[in-house]
């Protein structure tokens, strides 16, 4: 079985910060998350699913969407299993549900913004943001 499990989303008011956590787990990812490049999208009321921030295997490479770029962080723990995502300064047009991906495929680093490149997802952890 396998499994990406996002936690950590809330409540927060605007200017505020919050760490999403992502943990995978299942055979799949047990011996190769390390070399699984990252993904952290999410999905608005009413609006497509949109990219956050990526990051690539080992070499840590980062990718970000211009909307969050210098507020959000995105970092990865291999021993853990884990993906992070640091949100700071948050904004109320920050609330969204929240996902999390992990793709095989191995490509450039804008690339990796395109939702159809990820094999697997989480189910989501909901982020909102009050004025």
């Amino acid at each position: 079985q396998v499994q990406l499990v996002e936690s950590g989303g809330g409540l927060v008011q605007a200017g505020g910060s919050l760490r999403l956590s992502c943990a995978a787990s299942g055979r799949t990812f047990s011996s190769t998350f390390s070399s699984l490049p990252m993904g952290w999208f999410r999905q608005a009321p009413g609006k497509e699913r949109e990219f956050v921030a990526a990051i690539g295997q080992i070499s840590m490479s980062t990718s970000y969407a211009d909307s969050v770029k210098g507020r959000f962080t995105i970092s990865r723990d291999n021993a853990k299993n884990t993906v992070y995502l640091q949100m700071n300064s948050l904004k109320p047009e920050d609330t969204a549900v929240y996902y999390c991906a992990a793709t095989s495929t191995i490509t450039t680093m804008s690339r990796y913004r395109s939702a159809l490149l990820y094999d697997y997802w989480g189910q989501g952890t909901q982020v909102t943001v009050s004025s």
